[in-house]
């Protein structure tokens, strides 16, 4: 049995990448005990009941009191605010880390309530499904999905290290990068496509011709994807975008050119254009298998959990 990365690990917020933490380190007996906290009463008894940690707290000091490593798990919104009250209750030595998948902001927010000798070191696994709460959660969810660590300057190469393994024993990639490249490729890969997935879903809502019956019962899987990433924690993407404005708006400034080249294409029925682009743009979706983050398997190589 492999020796405990660290002796306690509190997670504070309890979703679906809490709940999937605590299943991974457990199934790697990475952490000697695993507290968590979460605001909602609620999700605390049911947190409880599914035994999800070793100890739920009724209080974020208590989760993080004696924790050698701190997972923020909430809102990107939140961190800041969250971050100032368990602040007085972390013992020096002590690493925070986050699950955010926007950097700059979680680091202008978090940074400055960070007591001296406590060590700072953002993370963002991407790795998600529509599904939310501490009953979501699954230890598989990190194998094979890449975990990007953004280290501050000045960060301690050791703390680094420790969580990297930690992030490795629960079945991920590891890499590094820094936190406005990190905003910019998430734009890309993530924001910007939630985005255009709300939008879409909005617009069938918003197109009376076409019933309610009929988007529901005629779905095409091009759809029925937009429905599932529309899908997301509200809430989370609320703050997303808020946080990650700049790179989002830089992203979609882009699409929107594209998009005018597509519709001027189908305009004036340049099939030519039309071809050259959806090859060229498949060639990604072959990249994405080939690198083992999906599968070309039917249903989009999704099984029930993803």
């Amino acid at each position: 049995m492999t020796q405990p990365v660290y002796d306690r690990i509190a997670l504070i917020g309890l979703g679906l990448i809490a709940s999937s933490m605590a299943h991974a380190i457990r199934r790697g007996n990475l952490a000697g005990e695993i507290t968590g906290y979460a605001r909602s009463e609620a999700t605390r008894e049911t947190a409880r009941r599914i035994n999800l940690c070793d100890r739920i707290c009724d209080t974020a000091a208590d989760a993080v009191e004696d924790a050698d490593l701190v997972v923020l798990c909430v809102p990107v919104g939140a961190m800041g605010p969250v971050m100032e009250e368990i602040a007085p209750k972390l013992k020096p030595g002590a690493t925070v880390s986050d699950v955010g998948s926007v950097k700059r902001h979680v680091i202008e927010a978090v940074q400055p309530h960070i007591p001296q000798g406590v060590h700072f070191v953002p993370a963002h696994p991407l790795a998600g499904t529509e599904h939310s709460g501490p009953e979501a959660g699954f230890a598989e969810l990190y194998d094979n999905r890449w975990c990007l660590l953004v280290p501050v300057e000045g960060t301690d190469p050791d703390a680094v290290e420790r969580l990297r393994t930690l992030w490795e024993g629960m079945g991920a990639n590891v890499d590094e990068m820094d936190a406005d490249h990190h905003d910019l490729v998430l734009a890309v890969t993530s924001h910007a496509p939630h985005l255009i997935a709300y939008t879409m879903v909005g617009v069938a809502d918003d197109l009376r011709r076409v019933t309610d019956s009929e988007v529901i019962k005629y779905s095409a899987a091009g759809f029925r994807d937009f429905t599932r990433i529309a899908a997301s924690d509200p809430t989370m993407w609320r703050d997303v975008f808020l946080t990650n404005k700049d790179a989002t708006l830089e992203i979609l400034g882009r699409f929107t050119e594209e998009l005018f080249a597509l519709q001027r294409a189908i305009r004036t029925g340049d099939g030519e254009h039309l071809h050259d682009y959806f090859t060229r743009t498949r060639a990604i979706r072959r990249g994405i298998i080939e690198a083992g983050q999906d599968t070309a398997a039917p249903n989009f190589g999704r099984g029930t959990k993803s």
